[in-house]
Order: C-alpha cells, then structure tokens, then sequence
C-alpha cells in the first residue's frame, strides 16, 4: 500500500523538492507551508510527518506539540528536518515526542532512509504492543495497550507515544532489568542517533506523570531499568 508523506515548510522550494524526490520513491506526497496548515493536513493521518522548526506563527516545536497532544494524530512518526543542528535542539526534538530529526542542508538519500526506518520502527511497535496484554496493572496504574490510554487510580494521564511504548515495554518485562541500549533498539529503533540520555528523560517524565506511583520504576545504575514486582 502506498505510503503518504507530510512535508511541512515555509519553503515552498523544499516541499517541491520534497516532493519531486518522494515521489520518484513511490510514497504519496501532500503538503502544508505554516503550522495551521500542518495540524489541519495532520489529520488526513498520514504515515510519516517531516516537519521543519523555524516557521513564522506557530514553529515546528508548537506544532509537534499539538500532534502529539491530539489522540488523533499523536501516533504518527514525526521527523524534524531543520537547519538548527545543535545538541539541545535535538534533544528537545525527541523529547517532544519525534521520532528523528535530520538537520539541513538535505541529503535525500539520508531522509529516505530515516523514513523507512521510522516506517520500520512504527509495524515493529505495533508488533510489539500486539504481543503484549491488553490491560497491564501495575498497583493503581492501568495501562490499556490497545487504545494508548494509561490511567492512574482511575485518573487518565497523557503519555506521548515515545513514553508509553517505553512504560509498556518495562511492564510487560516486570521483574526483569531492561537496558537502556534495549530501550533504544525496541521504542527508538536500531541504528537511530539518539543518546542514553534520552532514555533518562523519557523515564523521569513518565514517573512524574505515575506520580507516587513512579517509584515502581527502580533505576539499575549502570545497566537500566526495571519495574519491580
């Protein structure tokens, strides 16, 4: 079946160029030059989302925001392809939920591949979650694997996709102590530039978000974690 890109970019050139290059590739191009219209297009549920930072109105990191607030669309793997290229940008960028981000000038071969990882990466998930329960409870956390949906002592609670697959992986394994490199292969996918470090993020986020309850994920220092029994 074939596979629909969005591009977002105020750059009209770049999603021409986008587009041109995709296509010849055999993936279904559509796209949008401002941040309303990303949200807007978003909801056509593309396959992948590739999405630039610095437009005018509402930037990348506003956008991606609202992408994975919204139920509808918070699944879908988004690429940042940016000209800002440092290691903090980067690391907000994954911490934000997306699922790569290739800094500009483009290298089309380098795009494709990251596309068909994250493709990869994203029937890998599905194969992972389908595996797993459907409810898993950990004392008063309730994890519906299905529908995404993670609820403490009856109270729902907004995990980004990144987040959950991480919290689902470590429950369906509890008892065991996970790496961190295992973390990364399974929810990030293998040979993806993203560091330990976040990791540790997506972890502490998703024990504040537990509340009292994070404590049932125990930090194995110098190997990873573990939900402890």
């Amino acid at each position: 079946m074939q596979k629909t890109i969005l591009v977002v970019d105020d750059e009209k050139d770049i999603i021409e160029m986008l587009r041109y290059n995709l296509e010849k590739e055999g993936y279904r191009v559509i796209g949008a030059r401002d941040g309303k219209g990303a949200l807007e297009q978003a909801q056509k549920t593309p396959d992948v989302i590739v999405l630039d930072i610095m437009m005018p109105e509402m930037d990348g990191w506003d956008v991606c925001r609202k992408l994975k607030q919204d139920p509808r669309t918070a699944n879908i793997p988004t690429i940042f392809l940016t000209a800002k290229g440092s290691e903090f940008d980067e690391v907000l960028g994954l911490e934000l939920g997306a699922d790569d981000y290739v800094v500009k000038p483009i290298s089309m071969r380098k795009l494709l591949a990251r596309i068909r990882a994250v493709l990869r990466r994203r029937f890998a998930s599905a194969r992972v979650m389908s595996e797993s329960q459907e409810i898993i409870q950990l004392d008063a956390v309730e994890i519906n694997v299905p529908n995404y949906v993670v609820k403490v002592e009856g109270r729902q609670v907004s995990l980004t996709r990144k987040e959950f697959e991480t919290l689902v992986y470590l429950a369906t394994n509890r008892g065991r102590v996970v790496s961190r490199e295992t973390l990364l292969d399974v929810v990030w996918g293998q040979n993806v530039h993203v560091v330990d470090r976040t990791v540790d993020v997506h972890i502490s986020k998703i024990r504040e978000k537990l509340g009292r309850f994070g404590e049932y994920i125990e930090t194995v220092k110098g190997v990873g974690y573990r939900v402890r029994t």
